[in-house]
């Protein structure tokens, strides 16, 4: 991923989660003209990895500044990109992708209701913190292309195997193809009580396992 990305205050910047999703759509066998979908684009670096490769891109986004940050960096790499501001499930509906790639909020959060403002939006998701996930898998299939590909980065914390068991109730195959362990940032330090408390965490973890979920359509 490009460093020269720019990020407006308050959206998301890429971390190891968006690495770690990068390597995997790196290794997709896309094609000009290949139709993509990004769920929560941020700075738009994903989009525009699969951009740079010749696939016509959509990228949706629940905020206006991380909306505006996608078309900048669109802009400034002179790429094709429809960015779209709003809900994903209503903003594309009746459009099929051959990939749809996602790094959503996925932090357990102590409050229920998703935040509506703010940077925490772009983290939080409810107490188990499959707010998102669990709608994207219910989604999925109706996303995609016969043989599309859904590729899915969350933490390990939210339930590797639930996401595995929600999509291929879904009619898709699913597996984890890649993982990695990262040191715990600031906010999950923050919460560190509160995870112990939920049983989310052991005492004194300090890593963060992330994985990349890919499931595809028959």
């Amino acid at each position: 991923m490009p460093a020269r990305l720019m990020a407006l205050p308050g959206v998301y910047r890429p971390q190891s989660d968006t690495r770690l999703v990068a390597e995997a759509l790196a290794r997709e066998a896309l094609t000009p003209g290949s139709h993509v979908l990004e769920i929560g684009t941020g700075t738009g670096a994903l989009a525009l990895q699969a951009a740079r490769r010749g696939a016509r891109v959509t990228a949706v986004d629940v905020s206006r500044r991380a909306v505006a940050t996608a078309r900048l960096n669109a802009l400034r790499e002179w790429l094709p990109l429809r960015v779209i501001h709003g809900d994903f499930a209503s903003a594309v509906a009746g459009s099929r992708f051959d990939l749809v790639v996602s790094n959503p909020p996925y932090v357990p959060a102590p409050a229920a209701e998703l935040p509506v403002r703010g940077p925490e939006r772009a983290w939080d998701a409810g107490r188990d913190g499959r707010a998102i996930i669990d709608r994207i898998c219910t989604t999925a299939p109706a996303l995609l292309r016969p043989g599309g590909a859904l590729l899915l980065v969350h933490s390990g914390m939210c339930g590797t195997q639930e996401t595995i068991d929600r999509l291929t109730a879904r009619g898709l195959t699913a597996d984890v193809t890649a993982r990695a362990f990262v040191p715990w940032g600031p906010v999950l330090r923050s919460r560190r009580a509160w995870l112990e408390r939920q049983g989310l965490s052991a005492a004194a973890e300090e890593l963060e396992e992330l994985v990349v979920i890919r499931a595809q359509s028959l």
